[in-house]
């Protein structure tokens, strides 16, 4: 059972490459990450297997052959119930500095069937040749890359995009820093108010920003920001229960647990048993 919750995701690149690329952290099925956004656009590939995939409030279900871009500052959500193989590129969103609208503004979405089968194709050629270990493979796997780059910018950029989703990534844009600041002071007492101080916002006015352009209620963000921590915490040691709640700005055992079962159906106490601590 893997649990992690919806935050804004800051992404790093692989050390000398201009983008980050791995296997999806959920492919042993079991697997729930909530809403979440991040700046890098990222794709998600899957070879074997299925994920459901939501984008601002829209499903997406993926399987084999299958692949979803998601943009910078795009919502979305993955879930996925079953063992699957899926690869995943990041790339950071100043890689398409030239090519910015006045806004800052870049987004992209799927082109025809052989443009789409090419895509496939490169994220899984880079991702066998990265894995092989070599240092020379590099220059190969950029050389895929900067292909794929080319899609992208020439197959699948689009000009006319609907206003809401403009104004939702100026907004999501101006969020990030307030839960960069969350997820830094999480232990500590956070309010609505005090956030709204901190950031020159009315508090009313934070909260529907929260609820309108990342689909969340402020309160519900922090509180799984604070779950996140906590059940790191269960995993990888042995403190107590009632620390671990006091730890990670709870103000005791029970509205942990209360929140913990609320979200994931189960007690910290019988996550742990179930996880062999």
């Amino acid at each position: 059972m893997d649990l992690k919750d919806y935050q804004h995701e800051v992404v790093v690149t692989d050390e000398g490459l201009p983008f980050k690329l791995f296997a999806f952290e959920g492919q042993d099925g079991g697997y729930i990450r909530d809403k979440h956004w991040h700046r890098s656009i990222e794709i998600f590939a899957v070879w074997e297997g299925k994920l459901d995939f939501t984008l601002h409030e829209k499903k997406f279900p993926l399987t084999n052959g299958e692949f979803v871009i998601v943009n910078s500052n795009e919502v979305h959500s993955i879930v996925a119930p079953e063992p699957n193989r899926t690869v995943v590129l990041q790339i950071p969103q100043e890689t398409f500095a030239d090519y910015f609208t006045d806004d800052q503004f870049i987004w992209f979405s799927h082109g025809d069937r052989e443009t789409d089968h090419r895509v496939f194709t490169l994220l899984q050629e880079m991702y066998l040749i990265y894995t092989n270990g070599e240092e020379a493979n590099k220059l190969q796997v950029l050389s895929l890359y900067y292909e794929l780059l080319y899609i992208l910018v020439t197959k699948y950029r689009k000009f006319n995009v609907n206003e809401d989703i403009l104004k939702s990534s100026k907004q999501l844009k101006k969020l990030s820093n307030i839960t960069r600041y969350m997820k830094d002071h999480y232990s500590e007492s956070i309010t609505l108010e005090s956030m709204a101080d901190q950031f020159n916002y009315s508090p009313s006015y934070l909260s529907r920003m929260f609820q309108k352009h990342a689909g969340i209620n402020f309160k519900d963000y922090l509180l799984g920001i604070r779950l996140e921590h906590a059940v790191r915490e269960l995993e990888e040691t042995n403190g107590q229960i009632v620390d671990i709640a006091l730890g990670n700005g709870f103000p005791n055992s029970k509205a942990f647990s209360n929140a913990f079962r609320d979200k994931y159906g189960i007690l910290p106490s019988e996550y742990r048993k179930n996880n062999g601590k």
